[in-house]
């Protein structure tokens, strides 16, 4: 079995061209060769980790109907709290084995992107959920507009700027074996 290759975002952020290239190599070939790549020096502080840790958690152990209160209809789970067994594979009837949260871009009202992006959910009983999660989705999505200049370098041998318009993050939970196992067992029946 292959290794996942380890690279440090700091080499493609520094002055270095030699750094910033092997960068650039290193994750093309990651990507190329395996499809995943471990990256260390990303804008994410261990603080931020430990603090969306906490907030996932306190916010999948509320009770089904609080969380239910954030289940929005008609966007097709973009943001908010789609619950468990809700969401299947394409072309699959079984419900997927997890309950999930999604943020998605914060986008200022006057923003020729503000009709097209639904507004972030925001959760009254956990007064840091939102701002957490905030915080974590900005710099999850700055760490990756560089990964993708960098694999576009890689591809085009010329540093590219662009703008991905539509992101989100998905914070997921897995819930207890039993909870699974009910809804099997409804699939099969």
């Amino acid at each position: 079995m292959q290794q996942i290759p380890s690279v440090n975002l700091r080499d493609f952020l520094s002055d270095d061209p030699a750094r910033k290239q092997h960068f650039v190599n290193e994750i093309g070939r990651a990507y190329e060769d395996i499809g995943f790549v471990a990256l260390k020096g990303h804008f994410l502080d261990d603080q931020l980790v430990t603090n969306l840790y906490q907030e996932v958690r306190d916010f999948f152990e509320l009770p089904l109907a609080v969380k239910e209160k954030y289940e929005i209809p008609g966007i097709g789970g973009q943001r908010g709290y789609v619950s468990f067994g809700k969401e299947h594979a394409k072309g699959r009837s079984a419900g997927d084995l997890k309950e999930f949260w999604h943020f998605g871009q914060y986008v200022d009202a006057n923003s020729k992107y503000a009709h097209e992006y639904p507004d972030n959910v925001v959760v009254s009983e956990l007064p840091t959920f939102n701002s957490t999660g905030k915080q974590a989705y900005e710099m999850l999505e700055k760490t990756g507009l560089y990964v993708l200049r960098a694999i576009l370098t890689n591809i085009f041998t010329k540093e590219t700027a662009f703008y991905v318009p539509y992101t989100t993050l998905q914070l997921l939970m897995n819930p207890k074996m039993e909870l699974c196992e009910q809804l099997l067992m409804e699939t099969l029946i």
